[in-house]
């Protein structure tokens, strides 16, 4: 493979909640739907060749219509989930200060936690690095579609660009439904060429309930 678009599945329930999703298994919503149906046509036009998915439903979903379009199958592999939160998932960002003080400090000041069921970022980055290695080192030529979640996603974006775990942490989480594109070069490295792509126009990048409550203050 010599181009890869990360994409990050479209809207939930669980999204529009705040809630942590995790590896839980949760459906698109309506909007969701419509938003990988409207990015469908788009990222067809990068001509797949393969399309991978994480296996959760909300990815498969968002990786279907693209799929149907050009005759593509979806191809799953777990790996591609999303950051597993154990008993996180399902809470919302207060519910979890609430029950987890010292943990939710630790997160919020992006240090490590330290709850044995919540999978760590280097872990993560060490799961999604082996599956996106399988992808690129494949030898079929041509633009590869991975279907994924937005931790995930940056983690798979700073793997592939060489960074270790800690500066992917500067990349903020891509909005439902937009994705990445990187692309090989003749020397082999790999350049990232659009960070956070979608079809709604550029202003509105962030403006889900859950970017903006990440974002200081305008």
């Amino acid at each position: 493979m010599n181009r890869l678009l990360v994409v990050r599945h479209g809207q939930t329930e669980w999204n529009i909640a705040g809630r942590i999703q995790g590896s839980s298994d949760i459906d698109l919503d309506a909007t969701g739907l419509a938003q990988a149906a409207e990015a469908a046509p788009e990222l067809a036009a990068y001509e797949p060749v393969r399309i991978f998915s994480s296996d959760l439903r909300r990815a498969v979903e968002t990786a279907r219509p693209v799929a149907d379009l050009v005759g593509v199958e979806i191809e799953l592999d777990k790996r591609l989930r999303e950051r597993a939160y154990g008993p996180w998932e399902g809470l919302t960002h207060v519910e979890i200060a609430e029950r987890f003080p010292e943990d939710h400090r630790r997160w919020r000041s992006q240090e490590p936690l330290q709850h044995p069921e919540i999978e760590t970022w280097a872990e993560l980055h060490r799961r999604t690095a082996d599956a996106v290695k399988d992808i690129v080192e494949a030898e079929t030529e041509g633009t590869a579609i991975v279907v994924c979640h937005g931790g995930s996603a940056r983690q798979i974006v700073g793997g592939i660009l060489g960074w270790e775990q800690g500066p992917t942490s500067g990349l903020s989480g891509m909005d439902n439904a937009h994705w990445a594109d990187l692309r090989r070069m003749r020397s082999g490295k790999w350049r990232l060429f659009g960070y956070n792509l979608g079809v709604p126009a550029a202003h509105t990048i962030g403006a889900s309930p859950l970017a903006k409550g990440q974002q200081a203050s305008r």
